[in-house]
C-alpha cells in the first residue's frame, strides 16, 4: 500500500504523522501494510516529511514531475501553480500495483493524503 501526500511548506513531522495515522484509521488500515511514502521531486527537501518518514519506518520517494503528470487524479489540485496534475494521487498511484486508490485524497490541516494499492 502507499501513502501518497502533499503538504505545505515548513511542515512538521508531527503534522505528517498524524495526517497518515488519521487516514490509516479513517480507511481501517494498519500501518504496517504501508511500503512507501510517496511525494513530489519537489518536496525533497522538506524536513517533517522526511523526518516522519524515519520515525514511522517507511521510506520517503520523492517522484519527478514527468510521471507524476502521467496519471489524471479523480480531483482537482492546487499543485497546478506548480505545473503538476496533482500529487498525493497521482504519486499514489504512481508506486501502487494495482493502480487503484483506496482513498481519495484528503487533507489533514497542512497535509494532504490519498492511498492507494
Amino acid at each position: 500500500m502507499i501513502i501518497g501526500i502533499g503538504t505545505r511548506r515548513g511542515i512538521t513531522r508531527e503534522e505528517v504523522v498524524e495526517a497518515v495515522k488519521q487516514a490509516l484509521d479513517e480507511c481501517n488500515l494498519n500501518l504496517e501494510e504501508v511500503t512507501v511514502l510517496a511525494s513530489a521531486k519537489l518536496k525533497k527537501n522538506e524536513r517533517g516529511l522526511l523526518e516522519a518518514g524515519k520515525m514511522l519506518g517507511i521510506p520517503v520517494d520523492f517522484l519527478p514531475d514527468e510521471m507524476l503528470n502521467s496519471y489524471n487524479p479523480p480531483s482537482s489540485s492546487k499543485a497546478s501553480l506548480f505545473g503538476l496534475k496533482g500529487v498525493a494521487e497521482p504519486a499514489a498511484l504512481a508506486l501502487s500495483e494495482e493502480k487503484k486508490l483506496i482513498s481519495r485524497k484528503k487533507v489533514y490541516g497542512r497535509v494532504t493524503i490519498a492511498i492507494a494499492k
